[in-house]
């Protein structure tokens, strides 16, 4: 997917291009409203920032509108309901307030094009929710934000969650510390990383034969599903 990235501050916008990419997103930035409304290149959905050195990203946000229907999400530190009413009324599809995590936007950009995209699939058409399936034993409901073990609901904290779809994204990846902690927690963490071992211990401990998370030493963590139904008693 193509993302049109307009934000002035390099350190969001790197720390936002570097998630999205790890994401698979293809990742087009630039800093000024001009050079927003002067792309040429093809994008799937706007990532736009209000606070822009040239233009009020409103006035960009109607402009990028009247052109067409290509998603807008907003990203901005005005916290004001009137900007984000504005915002809405000039044709965004949704406003991000920051901070914000990397996984939040990868979250909104999903959500906005499951509206303007919408997939058919034979469960969808039941009533049902779809939920992707790891192995025999575990499914994630990410729409409903629900976790199954052998067919019943796991209680997970929000961020044992997060991190439990983080790192079932790419089963079998080794995953930093830094993109961890940027992608669950915050894009722009800075500190101690304890709270990660505990809920990674957490994980283990509630999901315990369905998955493993491994951990590499001064590095960061790897997820393998386990395929296995008689491995269940494996610790």
């Amino acid at each position: 997917m193509r993302v049109l990235l307009v934000e002035d501050d390099e350190p969001v916008a790197q720390s936002l291009r570097r998630g999205l990419t790890r994401y698979g997103f293809e990742v087009e930035w630039v800093s000024t409203g001009g050079a927003a409304l002067a792309h040429e290149g093809p994008y799937d959905v706007v990532l736009l920032d209000l606070g822009l050195p040239d233009t009020d990203g409103l006035d960009v946000c109607k402009a990028l509108r009247e052109r067409g229907d290509v998603p807008i999400i907003v990203i901005s530190a005005r916290s004001d309901e009137t900007d984000r009413v504005v915002g809405l009324e000039l044709g965004a599809d949704d406003y991000v307030s920051k901070p914000f995590g990397v996984r939040e936007v990868i979250a909104r950009i999903r959500a906005v094009m499951r509206r303007v995209r919408p997939r058919t699939n034979p469960s969808s058409s039941s009533g049902e929710t779809a939920a992707d399936e790891y192995g025999t034993r575990l499914t994630i409901d990410r729409k409903a934000a629900r976790v199954r073990l052998d067919g019943e609901e796991v209680a997970l904290a929000p961020k044992e969650y997060d991190l439990l779809s983080f790192l079932t994204e790419e089963p079998g990846a080794l995953m930093t510390r830094e993109q961890i902690m940027e992608a669950v927690w915050d894009a722009n963490w800075f500190g101690p990383t304890k709270t990660l071992d505990v809920h990674v211990a957490a994980l283990r401990r509630k999901l315990a034969g369905a998955v493993t998370i491994e951990a590499v030493r001064g590095v960061g963590f790897r997820l393998e599903i386990v395929n296995d139904v008689g491995a269940s008693g494996a610790s």
